[in-house]
């Protein structure tokens, strides 16, 4: 028999027969669960959730996705618009197998590379987008975006920032007339 991948034969479940596992390790800091939540909200359910069917209690316990699940259970918006179905996508292990599974799956998402972000940030500063639009549509703080500039070094980047001034050179103050010598700060 040819081997069919779970993700083939994804099944809309109601959300109320979804529950969590007992043992992911994974959080996700509130940004980002808030990033998620847009994610979901302007693009939809783009990956199912991973399940495991409890035959005897007629329930999918999640093996991957439990954020994604959280976003409805949390989110009126989500849960009405999707009707409160959630896509699933399910798979046939014994728990040691699910939990090495829920492992991969947090482990294989990996981290964004710096220097792939940076030209990002360029290529969507030349596209006209602001920071406030890379702030909202990529969950990024404004330090954060500053930071990444930084790293690609392109002065154009920096045009719309505004810099304070945080000292005053000592000519200028010779200029002005200010400066004192060191015998006169001493009294």
């Amino acid at each position: 028999m040819e081997y069919k991948s779970p993700v083939y034969s994804v099944i809309a479940v109601p959300i109320e027969k979804v529950q969590p596992n007992t043992y992911n390790p994974n959080t996700v800091a509130p940004p980002e669960m808030k990033l998620l939540y847009e994610s979901i909200r302007e693009d939809g359910y783009t990956m199912p959730i991973v399940c495991y069917y409890d035959k005897i209690q007629d329930v999918y316990v999640i093996v991957d996705g439990f954020h994604r699940y959280r976003v409805m259970l949390e989110n009126k918006d989500i849960y009405a618009r999707e009707q409160g179905m959630l896509p699933v996508s399910v798979i046939d292990k014994p728990m040691d197998r699910r939990m090495a599974s829920t492992i991969r799956h947090n482990r294989a998402r990996g981290s964004h590379d710096v220097d792939l972000m940076s030209n990002i940030i360029k290529e969507l500063h030349e596209l006209g987008r602001s920071d406030a639009w890379i702030s909202r549509h990529l969950g990024m703080e404004r330090d954060e975006i500053l930071r990444l500039k930084q790293i690609t070094g392109l002065a154009a980047l920096f045009r719309d920032v505004k810099f304070g001034k945080a000292w005053r050179p000592v000519e200028e103050e010779e200029e002005s007339g200010q400066a004192q010598t060191m015998e006169e700060k001493e009294e």
